[in-house]
């Protein structure tokens, strides 16, 4: 375990790791990034190169071992300075709750030591965000091996992750609504089906792909077949919202710093006043403030509620990312609205986070999934119904 692990934040920049990580090369380049559509590869590398990337696998294998609360301020952070850089490590972290769970020790000790970068491939082209339903089969073949057929609508990380936890139907008929496999990059089938040109992340790979005949061994089931709707609700879920929040959080929080820069900075030249001294616009950035810092408490609350095995652990995880999906595209219009057209030019950044923020309202499960669900929860109903199980 590197020293990296050890410290995530720290009270002195110097001992800070992931400050120099971001200082160093991912704030540098976010804007090229953004501009290019270019995957974040010196970042991603860096990042695994401090230990940064097995932050979350176990200590028997190497890695960190560290909680969902470490593991969120590293994605807040990231996501502070490179929306892009930040989802494909939120990713990351999410496919290695299930490798972590029930993957082979190899990958394992892999990802702990900064060598492999996983991803999810959940979403498909038939049943789009409902990433509970897939349509991609599993088919047993004579010669032992497993083959896989499907269309992954968006895949984070596509042709530059190591491996994919990808869904699909179970092998058997009826033994339940999903099935997990670890397919490794450079598969046989296994290839890009369209690029990605987004109105924001533009550099995290979110690419279509397919496979096409691809084959896999036995072994790389993860979990019992039929039973990856179980793995993926118990242990992807959880990470993958939490982490969504985080992400959220800091893209407001920057948001909110920047135009607070620019109020206190700018000063109007025939009355020699800032931005800042007007009331109204004081009013505005305290109600982007608050909300803010109100996202950070809730955030908070689901972490302890998680931690302490609180019984509203799972009420708190689903509503989270739906308060934060919001907060964030509502704080950063506000902020873009601040600033007004210095707002709209590339140098204060915030035009970015605005199109960056964008994307968890409708990155699955959905707000609106989302509001469905807390309501079925608060309300006494199962999460899903039979139907979809």
């Amino acid at each position: 375990m590197t020293a990296s692990v050890d410290n995530v934040r720290s009270n002195t920049d110097d001992l800070d790791p992931l400050g120099r990580l971001i200082d160093d090369v991912i704030r540098p380049q976010a804007a090229t990034v953004d501009r290019d559509g270019t995957f974040p590869r010196q970042s991603v590398d860096a990042l695994a190169a401090a230990g940064l990337l097995g932050l979350a696998s176990s200590t028997e294998v190497g890695g960190g071992g560290r909680g969902m609360r470490p593991v969120a301020e590293v994605v807040e952070r990231l996501a502070a300075e490179c929306g892009s850089t930040a989802m494909v490590v939120l990713m990351h972290y999410a496919a290695t709750a299930v490798i972590e769970a029930h993957g082979p020790r190899d990958v394992r000790a892999a990802i702990a030591a900064g060598q492999h970068l996983s991803t999810l491939a959940f979403s498909e082209f038939g049943s789009r965000s409902h990433f509970w339903s897939p349509t991609g089969t599993a088919t047993a073949g004579d010669d032992g091996a497993v083959r896989l057929d499907a269309r992954k609508s968006w895949v984070t990380s596509a042709g530059e992750a190591d491996s994919y936890v990808w869904s699909s139907l179970p092998l058997a008929p009826g033994a339940g609504p999903m099935t997990l496999w670890l397919v490794p990059a450079g598969s046989g089938g296994l290839r890009i089906a369209g690029e990605f040109d987004g109105l924001g992340l533009r550099g995290n790979g979110s690419r279509p792909m397919t496979a096409d005949g691809v084959r896999v061994p036995p072994g790389a089931m993860m979990a019992a077949d039929g039973a990856g709707l179980d793995t993926a609700l118990g242990a992807v879920l959880p990470r993958f919202l939490v982490l969504n929040a985080a992400f959220c959080l800091g893209l407001a929080d920057s948001a909110v710093g920047e135009a607070g820069r620019h109020l206190t900075r700018t000063t109007l030249a025939h009355t020699g006043a800032a931005l800042r001294d007007a009331p109204v616009t004081r009013r505005a950035f305290a109600q982007l403030k608050i909300r803010t810092d109100a996202l950070r408490a809730f955030l908070d609350d689901t972490l302890t509620a998680l931690e302490t095995g609180r019984e509203d652990a799972m009420l708190r995880v689903l509503q989270v990312k739906a308060l934060a999906g919001e907060t964030a595209a509502e704080v950063t219009d506000g902020a873009m609205q601040l600033c007004g057209g210095s707002a709209f030019r590339k140098e204060l950044g915030l035009e970015r986070r605005f199109r960056d923020s964008r994307a968890a309202r409708v990155m699955a499960p959905t707000t609106d999934a989302l509001h469905d669900f807390v309501g079925r929860v608060a309300t006494g109903l199962p999460l899903l119904d039979e139907t979809n199980r």
